[in-house]
């Protein structure tokens, strides 16, 4: 396109789930029900973790963090997405577009970071559990944290900022339900080659490293686990251990498929219900994995609800 024909957008549209009125409201619903349990889910995790001090250790504690990002991650996108589906009114103007862009990513990102600090913790503590208290003290956990939200934050500055400059001219529609990368480059007048390889060697980077991490870590754990006497308490550790991988699986899986590619796909439908498990679905089932099968997070929920003398919380 000559660049002198150019008739740049000043604001996107975001398509969402386009179908008739009453499968679009199924959709409203349904979105609303994961927004309101994953909300409940993680603030209860968040507040027994406060209130307990029996909880305050480094797997509690990183926890507590994954609660507070899954709140903010799903937050970025699904109440624009709802209030898109309520007013039928889809436009979003290009700073609020790239800002949802940005945070969505560094979100996302330290996710992946803090991942891989708990399955870091949960090496110490299986492994090397003689010096677990000396090795992951405060300073430790709070160190790991502050890097993993701290690396989320500058992952996405590189990324954003090329995607920033590009132009768009040729349609003005996004084909997602919130603003992501892939389908906002598709819009763009210029070669966007430079952005692509730029958001190839960061999604590679800050997925792929924090994932091999993860599942190397795991697998010394489950050695560990194997060299355990006890049927019973090699059972109940491969059943924790299971479930936290499923959902590592789930996160990592979902987001390596999207992000980790040279060239845009453009079967941007079925990237939009890739998209759903890790920005949706896998903050709705963190607190179940992580913490509301954990005995000593139900206990602590049981004397919260039954407060009485001599239980644990600090009012």
């Amino acid at each position: 396109m000559n660049a002198n024909n150019w008739t740049l957008v000043t604001e996107f549209i975001i398509l969402g789930f386009p179908n008739v009125r009453e499968v679009e409201l199924l959709f409203f619903f349904l979105f609303l029900l994961m927004y309101m349990l994953m909300l409940v889910e993680n603030i209860i995790i968040i507040l027994v973790i406060q209130l307990d001090y029996r909880l305050q250790t480094p797997m509690y504690f990183f926890i507590g963090n994954l609660s507070s990002l899954d709140i903010a991650f799903t937050t970025v996108t699904v109440p624009k997405m709802l209030a898109n589906i309520a007013t039928d009114n889809r436009t979003i103007s290009i700073p609020s577009c790239f800002t949802q862009l940005y945070i969505f990513y560094f979100l996302g990102s330290s996710e992946c970071f803090l991942l891989a600090s708990m399955a870091y913790d949960r090496y110490l503590a299986i492994c090397n559990p003689l010096q677990y208290t000396t090795l992951m003290n405060k300073r430790t956990c709070v160190l790991l944290a502050f890097c993993s939200w701290f690396g989320g934050f500058l992952a996405p500055v590189l990324p954003t900022t090329f995607l920033f400059q590009l132009p768009f001219c040729r349609s003005n529609v996004i084909n997602h339900f919130f603003c992501d990368a892939p389908p906002i480059l598709k819009l763009s007048c210029k070669d966007i080659f430079v952005a692509e390889v730029i958001n190839f060697i960061v999604g590679s980077v800050v997925l792929l490293s924090s994932f091999s991490f993860t599942i190397v870590t795991y697998i010394f754990i489950i050695n560990t686990i194997l060299h355990i006497p006890s049927a019973e308490g090699q059972k109940k550790a491969f059943s924790t251990c299971g479930m936290h991988l499923t959902i590592v699986f789930i996160f990592f899986g979902t987001t390596i498929f999207m992000y980790i590619r040279t060239k845009t796909i453009h079967a941007f439908n079925f990237n939009k219900i890739v998209s759903v498990f890790y920005s949706v679905v896998t903050p709705v089932l963190n607190p179940i994995i992580y913490s509301l099968r954990n005995n000593d997070i139900k206990e602590a929920m049981l004397n919260m609800l039954f407060y009485r003398k001599g239980s644990m919380f600090r009012w």
